[in-house]
């Protein structure tokens, strides 16, 4: 994939505008509740079935928190409870049970995710009955190329706690950082210095882990180019593999939380640009590599490798190097995907656990894939992962003849095209560099669901 060269500052806010980041096609928009238990089961008998059938992969999400962050828009339950997190722990095996009955035992399970909510609002006592549960139900793949991580909030591990994660089987750590300027943490109630993050790096180099993530956000209330340039410096030298500085979209009428932050605190809408420019500038003189998104790594991480010998994949937790999985998801508010359907389980924990008291696999919705689905997600995720669609491979694997079948997407470029962002050549649709941040504006017109009215429903594409 090109790599940014030029910011200009004008394309980025014409093209600036609200669609999907494409972790899966089609978007949670077209989930339905008409996807019941028996499609999922359906599909998992297509899955085992299969000539050479996936690996596995699973993701787990635990919903707790100890104290509201203002800017988070995540499925989350606020609580000091501690006991709350033993009953959900229980839940959770039922589900892992009940989920394991439909794999075939044979299938390695490549890649493991605890994602949240707080991940590490469990104990490590309750953290090892889970992977214990997990390793009982599923074949878990030991090899190099195994990818089990977990997201850590700084201020509920100690190093000593990095260590028994690094024990249990876990290696890569995910830390949210988001900003490290005092006001902008007070701002957002989220407050944690610079000595308790560097103490947790050096833990988990020290303890083996293969890769260190932080994550950063720009746009929050208070921030100013000066103050992110700061945060900025002293993520370099923490020098993580991975960064992924994301855009805070702030929805207050859609997030109750988001009401806490103060009006007059949050930047202007040039001064999220600023800080966009500001990060891509610094973390690429610093030598990352730019993913495509939100993501940078360093030239020897996995992520890096991927995206230069054309193995990149992205699923729901971003990008990947693993190849294609079938990813069960567990917890409240998971999604799924199994062969060619998503399935999402159901969000209020109450009706989580009546579920699973009656034996029930907790899905609420989904969606069954037909062959324009399969094909239009291909063909987004080839320009999201690899800046580039070969018309030719897609023609012979679906029997169409491109630019007659994509006409409209095509015809759709146009100002893209007159814009020097995309360049439609020999066969292929390919990004430019100029075009790279604005690749989510590009898959846009092969998504034949997007609407009008749907555009309250995605952040803004850069």
């Amino acid at each position: 994939m090109n790599q940014p060269q030029v910011f200009d500052r004008a394309l980025v806010s014409k093209y600036d505008f609200p669609g999907p980041r494409y972790t899966s096609y089609p978007t949670a928009p077209q989930f339905h509740e008409a996807f019941a238990v028996d499609d999922y089961r359906q599909a998992t008998e297509t899955s085992n079935g299969a000539p050479l059938p996936k690996p596995l992969s699973v993701y787990v999400h635990i919903p707790f928190c100890m104290s509201l962050c203002y800017y988070c828009a995540c499925n989350k339950i606020i609580t000091q409870k501690t006991e709350k997190a033993a009953e959900y722990l229980d839940y959770l095996k039922r589900e892992i049970a009940l989920q394991a009955e439909l794999f075939d035992t044979g299938r390695r399970l490549t890649q493991l995710h605890l994602g949240g909510g707080t991940p590490t609002y469990f104990t490590d006592e309750q953290f090892a009955e889970l992977m214990d549960a997990l390793r009982q139900a599923f074949h878990f793949d030991t090899r190099s190329a195994h990818e089990f991580s977990v997201e850590v909030d700084p201020r509920t591990v100690t190093p000593e706690r990095v260590y028994g994660l690094r024990k249990l089987g876990f290696n890569r750590l995910s830390f949210g950082l988001q900003d490290f300027d005092t006001d902008v943490q007070v701002a957002v109630n989220r407050i944690q210095s610079e000595g308790e993050v560097r103490d947790l790096v050096e833990a988990a180099r020290r303890s083996g882990f293969d890769s260190i993530s932080i994550d950063l956000i720009y746009g929050l209330p208070l921030q100013s180019v000066e103050s992110f340039d700061a945060t900025l410096g002293k993520v370099i030298d923490l020098r993580p593999d991975r960064i992924a500085a994301y855009s805070y979209a702030h929805l207050p009428s859609l997030f109750k939380a988001q009401r806490l932050i103060r009006p007059e605190h949050m930047p202007p809408a040039e001064r999220k640009l600023e800080l966009l420019e500001l990060t891509i500038q610094r973390l690429i003189a610093a030598g990352y590599v730019y993913i495509g998104m939100d993501h940078f790594a360093l030239p020897d991480d996995e992520l890096a490798l991927a995206l230069r010998n054309g193995t990149l994949q992205r699923n729901f937790q971003g990008y990947s190097t693993h190849a294609d999985c079938d990813l069960i998801g567990l917890g409240v508010s998971a999604i799924g995907k199994v062969a060619n359907s998503y399935s999402q389980n159901v969000k209020e924990l109450s009706q989580y656990y009546a579920r699973l008291d009656a034996g029930h696999l907790p899905i609420l919705r989904g969606y069954q894939l037909n062959e324009d689905d399969r094909l239009r997600r291909e063909v987004i995720m080839a320009l999201m992962c690899h800046g580039r669609i070969d018309m030719a491979h897609f023609e012979r694997r679906y029997d169409i003849e491109f630019p007659h079948y994509f006409a409209d997407s095509l015809d759709q470029l146009s100002g893209h095209i007159a814009d020097g962002l995309v360049a439609i050549k020999d066969g292929e649709v390919r990004l430019l560099p100029q075009g790279t941040l604005m690749m989510r504006s590009v898959a846009m017109a092969f998504d034949a669901y997007l609407s009008e009215g749907q555009n309250g429903l995605f952040s803004r594409t850069v």
